[in-house]
């Protein structure tokens, strides 16, 4: 019997602007969870929901368990932590339970525990995911294209982001930011990434959430004038990403100097195509 099993998560990059709790794109960024069957872990509460809902839907026999949990995608930051370490919990009890569940069943219960799919879906599945209720479509992302990541020395938390949105929004701004969705979801299905220029520009969330970021719209500025194909919100945030097929060390500087903060730093990466994964190790990606 499997006694300890570990567990690569990718990160993942959210919302893509309007494409708010459905577009999401996987990032060669990681984190590790290993499991271990006996033993006790140190209480966590979404280690713990997710064993929860793991033992509950799977109807496995319960065991004891310790968790470990180390990598490179930092918390509350709008890159998918918490999925991270949600589908390693879920993945590494079912490899250990002798798998009851197969993938597509433990990224809905991911996208239970999180609330929404935006994050759950390209974890899982890798690449750039399409996620609606129950249905979930995934799509390579070539490596052509190149994600600079400007991350604050601050935490977002979700519901605070959430916190902060209005209940209704003007009928010409929802009609703009669906048309962007569909014209970013177009781009990264086709893979003509030339057509996401200027197609980021979001009004479902990233006006309001712009006093938990002001830095947000000259740093969105800064990556478009340095070269990129545009840039937006991560998530809740607080990472801002930039999508970019030239000039990538151009734009992560950019974003820095229109930052104006010392303690904030740049990651340059790439989309995982291979989203979960199992005892291997991970790329590293550049720092700045």
């Amino acid at each position: 019997m499997m006694e300890k099993i570990t567990i690569q998560v990718p990160a993942s990059t959210s919302n893509l602007g309007p494409g708010f709790d459905c577009l999401g794109v996987a990032l060669r960024l990681y984190n590790f969870v290993t499991i271990t069957r006996g033993g006790e872990h140190r209480s966590s509460r979404i280690v713990d929901e997710a064993a929860r809902k793991f033992f509950k839907e799977s109807r496995a026999r319960t065991f004891s368990f310790s968790c470990v949990i180390r990598g490179e995608v930092p918390s509350s930051r709008g890159l998918g932590a918490s999925a991270t370490i949600r589908l390693g919990v879920l993945h590494g009890l079912n490899r250990l339970a002798g798998d009851p569940l197969d993938r597509l069943s433990i990224l809905q219960l991911c996208a239970q525990l999180e609330g929404h799919p935006d994050n759950a879906a390209p974890a899982t599945l890798g690449g750039f995911t399409v996620a609606r209720g129950q249905t979930m479509q995934r799509f390579e992302v070539s490596p052509r294209l190149h994600f600079v990541l400007l991350i604050p020395d601050f935490e977002i938390k979700t519901a605070r982001a959430r916190n902060v949105l209005p209940a209704k929004i003007d009928r010409a701004a929802a009609v703009e930011s669906c048309a962007n969705a569909c014209a970013i979801t177009a781009a990264f299905t086709s893979r003509n990434y030339e057509n996401l220029r200027g197609k980021f520009v979001d009004y479902f969330h990233q006006p309001f959430r712009q006093k938990l970021i002001p830095f947000l719209p000259r740093v969105i500025a800064a990556a478009e004038k340095a070269g990129a194909l545009g840039a937006f919100l991560s998530g809740s945030g607080s990472t801002i990403a930039a999508v970019t097929l030239r000039d990538r060390d151009k734009v992560g500087a950019a974003m820095l100097r229109a930052a104006r903060s010392t303690s904030a730093r740049t990651v340059i990466t790439t989309a995982d195509n291979n989203g979960v994964s199992f005892n291997s190790q991970p790329s590293v990606p550049q720092l700045r």
